[in-house]
């Protein structure tokens, strides 16, 4: 194992436990391509971090953010990983091989490969030597070690000559002292030894509280041990010097990773679905600083897990690693920011609504696990539309209890933001709040012209918007919205207002249209919308033929057919898919014109219709009759135009 902790990777997502709260740290969470997690190391020296896949056979590395640099493959089952004390090389224990593996840190080339026997779980460096437990239940655990001050690296093993390891034990080391633990077996057993001399002498000996042993950790300075197993529901202390308890780091049901840095600060883990994973305690300390709840990110909606042994700490202790799996089998390595300080919550109440230009009051409180001294100063920014990268306010002080008011007078109307920020210190992160008031705006006059309007098909209409008192913006945009589905509104003009409030655009009418004026609003006066929808006329013309002579009279002209010809009516009409024109037939008698039964009678593609009148016109001589073509709106097969008659077309027979 590791100097400090055999862990994962990666640092825990925060969720600010307030509504309006906003942490200010910047933690991540990136997938790793894994199917497990053996252990985690972090190189400070090159920015790197290393995982190892115990399924896959190989050793991931990232950098500082998660994001994959590298993958060492064809190490079967390899587990266990240790950063040499200069941080130039990985040592990688792969029990499939029965090897250990050192790794250049810096470019992943493999620089040696020492045979140490059967199953090889664990490593640790003190001392100059790298130990590791070894062995299997059918020939028994033991301890070995690597000289790594001898030019030759000497592999000793079975040094634990009263060994009690029923298979390879874990084991960590600090300061002349080792400590060996069995994993998976109840009660724990833990097993001290010097190390001072280079050789292997052990001095204390027993079973501990608890069972399945997960992970150990010596502290720094060698005189404790911490131990996480799957009982009891906290990180047992014990001293090195006799395995007598020496406290204990408060979590909850199932630990399962412990790391401490190099300064005494405790990451403790466990595999809860409920409760918080991750427990951060400052040197010294046995009280929380920081706890972290993984959040869900499988499909079935269970909250991520952490994984054995996954916690690492960067040597300067800024950021803490951890390995996360889900449901679902993803793996992802998690980053966080400045562990050790207390989380801050800003929590901050402005008003729903509020007069612009009148006095509102926002109250808020900033919260931490250790307490604010009164007087603590926050900084306050107003957001709203005359400022939006936001306005500096006078700072505000909260009380004993956290407790904070203050008053502003908003010269703006709309969303108005108010964010509360805490800088941080040694002990706290920093962390921001912010609620939002809906401050009023008065509603501007606009206005359209020509609604209700028709007009003959491809007319040039003018269009008026005109806009009233505004504060700081007077653009419009007028917009054509012509009547169909295949027609898409469109912005036909956007600019500033005349002197007179007045924005024109002349349109092509070719189809009802609904034009709109749009103003945008600004920080006094509200957005606004006018509309005006107008009526565009179809094009309609009639023809006839097969007639012998037109001639003007009875106040018409008329055309006069022989009765043996049958007239041809043609229409036509502007297009429109599905369009129909309405057919009317009159005859005249006695002073006054009677219809007939009018009919449809469909527009071709090209906007033609042809309507041929037939029958027996020997009957018809001496009769007038009239045509006429209209499109009907709605009748017609669309709505697109207005209603369109046509022109009376008029005739008679002879004989």
């Amino acid at each position: 194992m590791r100097t400090l902790t055999a862990a994962t990777t990666l640092a825990v997502l925060f969720s600010s436990a307030a509504l309006t709260a906003t942490p200010a740290f910047a933690d991540t969470s990136k997938v790793l391509p894994v199917k497990s997690t053996g252990d985690v190391v972090a190189d400070g020296t090159h920015k790197k971090v290393f995982v190892s896949d115990p399924d896959n056979g190989k050793i991931v590395v990232t950098d500082w953010t998660g994001t994959v640099v590298k993958q060492l493959t064809s190490l079967p089952g390899v587990t266990d990983l240790e950063l040499s004390a200069d941080s130039n090389t990985v040592y990688a224990a792969v029990p499939r091989s029965g090897a250990i593996v050192a790794f250049d840190t810096a470019t992943g080339a493999e620089t040696a490969r020492w045979s140490v026997g059967p199953n090889p779980v664990s490593l640790t460096l003190t001392d100059g030597k790298l130990w590791f437990g070894y062995g299997t239940a059918e020939s028994g655990g033991n301890i070995g070690s690597i000289d790594l001050a001898d030019p030759e690296h000497k592999v000793s093993l079975a040094l634990d000559a009263q060994s009690p390891w029923f298979s390879a034990p874990m084991v960590d080391g600090a300061q002349g002292v080792l400590v060996a633990g069995m994993a998976v077996q109840s009660p724990a057993e833990l097993a001290v030894y010097d190390t001072s001399s280079g050789t292997l002498t052990r001095t204390a000996h027993t079973d501990v509280e608890g069972g399945n042993m997960r992970e150990l950790a010596v502290t720094p300075d060698g005189k404790d041990v911490v131990v996480a197993s799957g009982s009891p529901y906290y990180q047992a202390v014990y001293r090195t010097s006799d395995l007598t308890a020496d406290g204990q780091y408060p979590t909850n049901a199932y630990p399962n990773a412990v790391d401490i840095a190099p300064d005494g600060s405790v990451a403790a883990g466990i595999d809860g679905a409920y409760e918080p994973d991750v427990y951060v305690f400052k040197p010294g300390s046995h009280t929380s600083v920081r706890e972290y709840d993984f959040p869900s990110t499988t499909t079935g909606g269970n909250a991520d897990l952490l994984a054995d042994g996954s916690l690492a700490w960067a040597p300067d202790g800024s950021r803490l690693f951890a390995v996360s799996h889900n449901y679902d089998g993803v793996h992802r390595l998690r980053v966080l920011d400045a562990p050790t300080k207390a989380a801050t919550t800003v929590k901050v109440d402005a008003p729903t609504s509020a007069t612009r230009a009148k006095k509102l009051t926002v109250k808020g409180k900033v919260t931490s696990k250790p307490a604010f001294a009164a007087g603590t100063k926050l900084t306050v920014t107003r957001t709203d539309l005359d400022s939006p990268k936001g306005k500096t306010l006078p700072s505000v002080t909260a009380k004993a209890d956290g407790t904070f008011s203050f008053t502003d007078t908003p010269p703006a109307g709309g969303k108005v933001k108010y964010t509360v920020a805490y800088a941080g210190d040694a002990d706290h992160a920093a962390g921001s709040g912010s609620d939002s008031v809906d401050v009023s705006r008065a509603r501007p006059a606009l206005t359209v012209n020509n609604d209700g309007k028709v007009y003959s098909y491809g007319k040039d209409v003018k269009f008026t918007a005109h806009l009233g008192k505004t504060y700081k913006n007077r653009t419009v945009e007028i917009w054509a919205d012509p009547f169909g589905g295949d027609k898409p509104n469109k912005r036909m003009k956007s600019g500033k207002v005349d002197s007179h409030g007045n924005l024109s655009v002349t349109l092509d009418l070719k189809r009802d249209t609904k034009v709109t004026a749009k103003f945008a609003g600004d920080s006094r006066y509200k957005a606004a919308t006018a509309a005006s929808t107008v009526g565009a006329k179809v094009s309609v013309s009639t023809s006839v033929s097969n007639h012998y002579k037109a001639k003007y009279t009875w106040n018409h002209t008329y055309y006069f057919f022989h009765k043996s010809k049958d007239p041809l009516i043609t229409t036509k009409m502007s297009y429109y898919k599905g369009r129909k024109q309405k057919f009317e037939f009159e005859v005249y008698y006695q002073g006054k014109w009677y219809p007939g039964e009018p009919d449809y009678f469909a527009v071709r593609a090209d906007g033609v219709s042809r309507v041929q009148i037939t029958g027996d016109h020997g009957k018809d001589v001496g009769w007038r009759f009239r045509v006429r073509s209209s499109y009907i709106n709605g009748s017609s097969g669309d709505t697109v135009n207005s209603t369109t008659h046509g022109a009376w077309k008029y005739f008679t027979f002879t004989g």
